[in-house]
């Protein structure tokens, strides 16, 4: 082996070693803003039906991001009617926040329609027990809005025929008074209008 080979071998070796170190580091400098390392702790929420939710999908406490979810999993047996159980895991950080938390609903977001956990909160509410399951709402699912739409139709159909049925009524009416008005004057201008015989 001469003197060159040996250079080249120690650029490539040296080369490869300098891409690998910044691979790491990157992969380190995203995963600490995205918070991998930060603490969590783990929360669980009772659905009927998830719609289409996945593990990793956004949990959400007033638009801002608070953490994942970790888990989703069937119960044993059903609480309250809910056999789903979701466990987000949610930044420790934001532990004091979740115990004011009202509402847990899956909503749909993006025109892809990713799913996610969003959490409202109240502070007029009793703070939760974070270590029980809480009651969460189930998503709207299309057939749902479909559903509705077609209720909506058919009531405002409904109404249509109503308003239709009243407007010839006034019409009626209003053809009969204007006879019952041109007879009346017919009789002013007779001048036999308080004439019965």
């Amino acid at each position: 082996m001469d003197r060159k080979d040996v250079l080249r071998k120690i650029w490539a070796g040296s080369f490869f070693l300098t891409g690998l170190l910044m691979i790491v580091v990157v992969v380190l400098v995203i995963g600490i803003e995205k918070g991998l390392t930060e603490p969590r702790f783990g929360m669980r929420v009772l659905f009927r039906e998830v719609g289409g939710l996945s593990i990793g999908a956004p949990v959400n406490l007033s638009g801002v991001s608070v953490g994942t979810v970790g888990s989703i999993d069937f119960l044993q047996q059903e609480i309250d009617g809910r056999g789903v159980v979701v466990t987000l895991n949610i930044f420790k950080k934001f532990e004091p926040q979740m115990k004011r938390a009202s509402r847990f609903a899956i909503k749909t977001a993006g025109i892809l329609g990713e799913k996610s956990v969003e959490i409202s909160r109240d502070f007029d509410n009793i703070p939760i027990d974070i270590a029980q399951p809480v009651i969460g709402e189930d998503p709207l699912d299309v057939q749902d809005l479909a559903k509705i739409f077609g209720d909506t139709a058919i009531a405002l159909q409904e109404t249509t025929k109503l308003i239709h049925s009243i407007v010839t009524e006034l019409q009626d009416i209003s053809v009969t008074t204007k006879r019952l008005l041109n007879r009346i004057e017919q009789r002013i201008i007779d001048g036999n209008l308080f004439k019965v015989f």
